[in-house]
């Protein structure tokens, strides 16, 4: 097991992705803290593991709210005294073209996606800091952090964001032993790319090298990758999952 009593925070760990890299974790030997608003889903997700034997348990939270991502990660050091994992991967979508986007719409996705994740790297970095252990801080971006995409002004600026963080945080805090990577998805069949027409859906597979969607069990797998001390030496890192996209 790559993660035998580690124990790891995941951030919108309810469905999709998350959901994904929450289970995979947890077969890996890790105690898993699934965060999410979504207080049924979450619930079914840590049944579910806890039916294989693995522990694991759920935090309502609104990665949001400092009050409530500080209450999270007080929670997770009284129950397992540690944190050695933190997956910021909570983000939300609301597309619109420049002309068209409203600021109510631009000033949700930065609060979810950027300012979210860097309450919870913030708050999770600290205890970090004071273990003999250190820790890691994996960040969820997008290959559209990387080339831009139409009609998402604001998710593009959120995940170029995250990649512009993370290797802030990488320079920061590799003294203290705490790595810092960002994995950046291609299109990914998730229920966030749902709004996407099937024509659109459609070009994007011809243009990938490798023919197809991506699956959340290919990002979980890039996550655990980076988790694991098979990465041990990597930090400050961009690793695009896209299926050859952007080549």
């Amino acid at each position: 097991m790559r993660l035998k009593k580690k124990v790891a925070i995941i951030t919108g760990a309810a469905c999709g992705i998350g959901r994904t890299t929450a289970l995979t974790f947890s077969r890996e030997g890790a105690k898993v803290v699934a965060v999410d608003l979504q207080q049924e889903a979450g619930t079914r997700l840590v049944d579910e593991i806890s039916k294989t034997g693995a522990e694991s348990n759920f935090e309502q939270v609104d990665v949001t709210d400092p009050g409530h991502v500080n209450t999270m990660i007080e929670n997770t050091v009284k129950k397992y005294g540690k944190i050695d994992i933190l997956v910021n991967n909570a983000g939300i979508v609301m597309d619109a073209q420049l002309l068209k986007m409203e600021l109510q719409q631009w000033q949700r996705v930065i609060d979810v996606n950027l300012k979210g994740v860097f309450l919870c790297g913030q708050a999770a970095a600290r205890v970090m800091a004071e273990q003999d252990t250190g820790g890691v801080i994996l960040n969820a971006s997008s290959v559209v952090g990387l080339y831009g995409n139409f009609g998402q002004s604001n998710y593009v600026a959120t995940k170029a964001g995250v990649i512009g963080m993370t290797k802030t945080w990488a320079r920061e805090l590799g003294k203290k032993g705490i790595r810092v990577n960002a994995v950046a998805p291609g299109f990914i069949a998730t229920d966030i790319i749902k709004a996407i027409p099937e024509k659109v859906l459609e070009i994007v597979k011809a243009k990938t090298p490798l023919g197809r969607m991506g699956r959340p069990q290919d990002i979980a797998n890039a996550y655990l990758f980076l988790a694991s001390e098979e990465a041990a030496f990597v930090t400050g890192t961009v690793l695009s999952v896209d299926g050859g996209l952007i080549v």
